[in-house]
């Protein structure tokens, strides 16, 4: 038997084909406590959205729960487990686990995370600045021999580190590597995961999602083609695993549908670079670029507050708040999009999600 952990056929399969994977909120009451009702609430939604995962223990989740003090790392990846197998979805469904930390802690955490059933981690290279590339692919390896690794370029801003293409070409060759989401939210870094990728021999058995907030659309439209070895070897973005995602997910489904629909066609409609504009500039309201990303939390927060999905913004750090101005511009984004949300989804089901 190999030891390698392998997602199931039914499993890599929609992977390959493409699903939209929110990220998952932490719902905490006034008291910044676990708020147990609302956190399987949103798992509810997230299934009956129709979305084809969703990764908790992620940012989103916000790291902090795994703090001693805190301690909720567990209890939160069990609600979504536990959510996801009673709602039984139609279709398969990625359960991913965030993971971080140094090599110890990133194993312990895989032990958990599979433990619960959870398919794939999302394996962070976040808080590990001064770290050679070869410590971070031994690192990959271990994790890898626990749970199959979905990779994760994260951008600098937010605490990531800028890695070379030789590096994501080995990260590729890892044979518990199913899947690598790009957020480096740079064109040139994007490109050297994908040219990585299509120069493995492994090209065909990792799927490529992009996490690249400011680009989802075009994203999931390009064909990536490169020239290896003399033989062109074409590369798509499959899918998205995205904290935007967790907001208007209903819309982000029928999104990721419709491009699969489309991107195949030559004479692609211009309407969709005005499309990724409108979802980009709705992202810039969510995650708060103009102050450095400080309010992102607070801004999917505040949206799913909006829809009755959270009884509130907090965060389990009361500095976390919205910036200045952020209020007054996802106010605008709801106003000047209204295609783009889901009010009328959530709305129709909330009393369903939230009752006991």
């Amino acid at each position: 038997m190999s030891a390698t952990p392998q997602l199931s056929p039914e499993l890599t399969r929609a992977l390959h084909e493409g699903l939209a994977i929110p990220a998952h909120p932490l719902a905490l009451n006034a008291e910044r406590r676990l708020d147990e009702k609302y956190q399987r609430a949103l798992t509810r939604y997230y299934v009956d959205s129709g979305a084809g995962g969703v990764a908790v223990g992620v940012h989103s989740t916000q790291f902090e729960i795994r703090l001693p003090e805190i301690g909720l790392f567990e209890t939160v990846l069990r609600l979504a487990s536990e959510e996801v197998d009673r709602r039984k979805p139609d279709r398969p469904f990625l359960k991913v686990a965030g993971i971080c930390g140094p090599t110890e802690q990133a194993e312990a955490e895989a032990h958990i995370a599979a433990g619960l059933g959870y398919h794939a981690g999302l394996l962070s290279m976040g808080g590990l600045k001064g770290w050679s590339e070869e410590k971070l692919l031994k690192r990959t390896e271990a994790v890898a021999k626990i749970i199959p690794v979905f990779g994760f370029y994260l951008q600098p801003s937010v605490g990531g580190t800028v890695l070379s293409y030789d590096f994501w070409r080995r990260f590729a060759d890892i044979p518990g590597v199913i899947a690598i989401k790009m957020a480096p939210f740079n064109r040139y870094q994007t490109i050297d995961v994908v040219r990585a990728v299509c120069s493995s021999d492994r090209c065909s058995e990792i799927a490529l999602y992009t996490g690249n907030d400011d680009n989802i659309v075009n994203d999931l439209l390009t064909a990536y083609r490169f020239n290896i070895n003399g033989t062109p070897v074409e590369k798509r973005i499959v899918g998205g695993l995205l904290g935007h995602w967790a907001v208007w997910t209903r819309k982000a489904v029928e999104l990721l549908e419709e491009i699969k629909r489309v991107r195949d066609n030559e004479a692609l409609d211009r309407r969709w670079l005005t499309r990724n504009i409108e979802i980009t500039d709705c992202n810039a309201a969510f995650f708060d670029p103009a102050h450095h990303f400080e309010g992102c939390i607070p801004g999917i927060h505040e949206v799913l507050r909006r829809q009755g999905l959270l009884p509130g913004r907090w965060c389990l750090n009361p500095a976390e708040e919205l910036s200045e101005g952020q209020m007054e511009e996802i106010s605008r984004v709801y106003r000047d999009y209204p295609h783009l949300n889901d009010d009328a989804f959530v709305a129709a089901h909330l009393s369903e999600w939230l009752s006991e």
